[in-house]
């Protein structure tokens, strides 16, 4: 085991405007589960590529421990990868599978039944040693792809969207699975995907990247409370955080014709008038109509545990030809109550948002305000 460490590390590729993973600054520590998040092309595999030294580093450095991996073979980095597509070999069994690079390694056979064995029963696949990849379930395989990891017993697990290919429910318990697992072998873990929940659920600390760019790297908590910017406010949460633009006058941010009050702090770091007010679903209050903002539902949608309220209401908007000018119009708003709830589509409604709840943004440049 070891921690892992970043050190202004920078992948281009020719023929593109941007670096793919741009001065990045990120230390792992030893047997942490740290997942890296983002949408498409930002970043998150390159780097984890980096790491296990299948993409070379234009600039800057990795290290594993205290050594320096920038330059060495992926063979010699003591890294296990798991991919999403399992890369199994198809004629061999389970076992195989799972002790094959042990032999490659001319370990003797007696250890490498007793590792393999061991591998299985932490991984429940003891029934299916003798079976071929192709008799075994999607969760089957990908416990197998794990199994072929742990052996190693290697000193940093890389895992590239190992779940993408799983349906839904086995995604759920897949996940579970892999994040128990991890704590149990206590093995330094970076963890990709694109999914924020699987990142949120998994992850003792969560990096999000955009165009290249670490935004933030946080505990799910912290990233959830105190998103560092619009990017990651947006990003982190489902559904997604309402985000209200409003323009600030003597009394705070309009939205809807009620003020929000700012603090003196949050007055002076701003850069002009415009701010963008941040209320998660679950941050609103449900009034009747005519108290707070005046929302009108436009969907509902029932969950059984929660209902989720798609309302509408009339709040600033802001002109891409004049900045300073505001419009009427309507923005939508996600609301959560609680599940089974009467209220239904056409519904006036009031919004209040809770104490603690609000968020505030600079819309020049995106960064969050003091609290």
């Amino acid at each position: 085991m070891a921690t892992v460490t970043f050190d202004g590390a920078s992948r281009y590729y020719s023929g593109t405007e941007r670096p793919a993973v741009d001065q990045l600054d990120l230390e792992v520590a030893d047997g942490e589960f740290l997942v890296l998040v983002g949408p498409s092309g930002c970043g998150k595999s390159t780097t984890l590529r980096m790491l296990a030294g299948l993409e070379g580093v234009d600039e800057g450095a990795v290290r594993i421990g205290e050594r320096d991996v920038t330059n060495l073979p992926p063979k010699d980095r003591d890294i296990a990868m798991v991919f999403q597509n399992y890369a199994l070999y198809p004629h061999m069994t389970v076992a195989d599978n799972i002790g094959f690079h042990l032999k490659i390694k001319k370990m003797a056979k007696a250890e490498r039944a007793e590792r393999i064995q061991e591998a299985a029963k932490l991984l429940d696949l003891e029934p299916y040693l003798d079976r071929k990849p192709a008799k075994l379930s999607g969760g089957q395989r990908q416990r197998v792809a794990m199994g072929r990891a742990i052996v190693r017993r290697p000193q940093v697990f890389c895992m590239d969207e190992p779940l993408s290919n799983l349906d839904a429910k086995l995604r759920v318990q897949t996940r579970t699975q892999i994040a128990s697992l991890q704590r149990r072998l206590g093995v330094t873990t970076i963890y990709v995907t694109h999914d924020q929940v699987e990142a949120m659920t998994m992850g003792d600390r969560v990096a999000v990247l955009k165009d290249g760019l670490l935004q933030q790297c946080d505990t799910p908590i912290g990233l959830f409370g105190k998103p560092k910017n619009l990017f990651v406010a947006g990003f982190i949460g489902s559904p997604a955080m309402n985000l209200i633009p409003a323009t600030v006058g003597a009394e705070g941010a309009v939205i809807g014709g009620k003020p929000i009050e700012l603090t003196a702090d949050q007055r002076a770091a701003l850069s002009g008038t415009q701010v963008v007010v941040g209320v998660r679903p679950e941050g609103w209050t449900l009034k009747p109509a005519g108290e707070g903002i005046t929302a009108m539902v436009e969907v509902v949608e029932e969950l059984g545990s929660d209902q989720f309220l798609y309302c509408s209401t009339s709040a600033p908007q802001v002109t891409a030809e004049d900045p300073t000018h505001e419009i009427e119009g309507s923005h939508t708003v996600t609301v959560r109550a609680p599940g089974m709830s009467a209220f239904q589509r056409g519904e006036k409604v009031g919004l209040v948002p809770e104490p603690g709840a609000v968020h505030l943004f600079d819309a020049e440049t995106g960064d969050r305000l003091p609290d």
